[in-house]
């Protein structure tokens, strides 16, 4: 027993001189936020995919380039010709040269299709970013709240043990002076034991929470992130009445949805293009040929297109034609998934935010005040110790409903904030 209490107390000691050593960075909950959106790799990753896709946008507006074409020169002399004035300088007398620019004409609209397939995929990796934003923020709220949650029930460990600590220590007197007996102080004793090594075991969950705020926030492995303040109910106060309206909003703001409604567009407008594909583009060219015909100096025009007769782009545009109808049904599965998981959420929200009600402003401090009527009662021997221990499990076990509730309230909260697609 004695040696488990050591040990006990060694790991306690040990937790708290880390903390004090770590670089130990007090945050709220809107400064983590701030951290979060300034420093998070993902999002800046996301940023950049929006810059490549806007830089694609700006290469499609561009026209091809014409080609030049120099062929039929001859290096050498040619005897037995008729000879031409010379090019340059006394050079060129027997020289034949034929040169050709040649610029192709995108018909059918190709060229501004393409450009608005384009501003489709910029408006795409817009939506990807408020996607990687909602889950990020979610994690980020959720892990916030579960440090201030372990916070708070270390806070309440923290103080009882304190206090057991001192009446252990008075127990000890008097079983030393043969007033009590040993079952009493042994008793009184383990529950301290009990106390400390749940705060261990809390203070170990809270090292997993550490890893996952400071990856969100890209903090380095020394700090040690507080959050300040305490564990709260969520400010706003909603009714079922509701449901019906966030609904609405999960179908306009959702991300996800919006990625989805905007593949649809993609595939409606690549369906446009391999439509406009099946009609050819065409070639204008101009021409230039010294020497090679009955006319010294030739210059004339040319067109050019191909003929249509075999392939007429019909695969590609039957494929389109199905990742349309595809698109659309994964859209409308996942507005029916959405309004579900709204109701879901919002369901128990209400059923948590009504538990939270039956407790009033000073059910808390009600508890705070027996406690100490308790524990000065057994000092004053006025109860039992079985009574004393046995209001203090049923205020520990009280103190975590009252966590759990504010907790769970708080996560249902940030997850109804979630599939609605956007701050309540």
């Amino acid at each position: 027993m004695k040696r488990l209490v050591i040990t006990l107390i060694f790991f306690v000691k040990a937790a708290y001189s880390f903390a004090q050593t770590s670089d130990t960075i007090v945050l709220s909950r809107d400064e983590a936020e701030v951290i979060f959106l300034k420093n998070n790799i993902d999002i800046i990753t996301q940023k950049l995919q929006i810059s490549q896709a806007e830089a694609r946008e700006v290469q499609a507006k561009y026209w091809p380039n014409p080609k030049l074409s120099i062929s039929e020169v001859n290096l050498w002399r040619t005897y037995g010709i008729e000879e031409l004035p010379p090019l340059v300088g006394n050079w060129g007398k027997s020289s034949q040269i034929s040169a050709e620019i040649e610029q192709v004409i995108q018909t059918a609209g190709k060229r501004r299709k393409t450009i608005e397939l384009q501003k489709i995929e910029v408006q795409r990796a817009k939506f990807e970013l408020q996607e990687v934003l909602r889950e990020l923020k979610k994690s980020l709220r959720n892990t916030v709240t579960e440090i201030l949650y372990n916070q708070e029930q270390q806070k309440v460990y923290r103080s009882q043990i304190s206090s057991i600590e001192k009446l252990t220590k008075s127990y000890n007197n008097q079983l030393n002076l043969g007033n009590i007996s040993k079952a009493e102080y042994v008793r009184l004793k383990a529950q301290e034991v009990e106390f400390k090594k749940k705060l261990i075991s809390l203070q170990q969950e809270i090292e997993d929470q550490q890893l996952e705020i400071k990856a969100l926030l890209i903090l380095p492995s020394s700090s040690y992130i507080v959050i300040s303040g305490s564990l709260m109910l969520p400010e706003k106060q909603l009714s079922e009445l509701e449901a019906p309206q966030w609904i609405e909003k999960a179908k306009e703001n959702r991300p996800d949805i919006l990625i989805l409604k905007n593949t649809e567009k993609y595939a409606a407008k690549n369906l446009d293009i391999q439509n406009a594909m099946k009609i050819p583009d065409v070639a204008v060219s101009l021409g230039y040929d010294r020497g090679g015909n009955i006319m010294k100096d030739f210059i004339g025009l040319g067109v050019s297109f191909d003929l249509p007769v075999f392939d007429r782009n019909k695969g590609n545009i039957q494929a389109a034609k199905l990742e349309l109808e595809k698109s659309q049904l994964e859209t409308h599965k996942n507005l029916l998934k959405s309004e579900n998981e709204v109701m879901s959420v919002f369901r128990n929200y209400i059923r948590t935010q009504e538990v939270s009600a039956e407790m009033d402003h000073h059910y808390e401090s009600t508890l705070d005040s027996l406690l100490v009527s308790h524990e000065k009662n057994f000092r004053l021997r006025n109860i039992s110790m079985l009574e004393y221990l046995d209001f203090l499990d049923t205020y520990i076990r009280n103190k975590m409903i009252i966590l759990d509730t504010k907790k769970e309230l708080n996560h249902y909260y940030e997850n109804l904030q979630y599939v609605v697609g956007q701050d309540l």
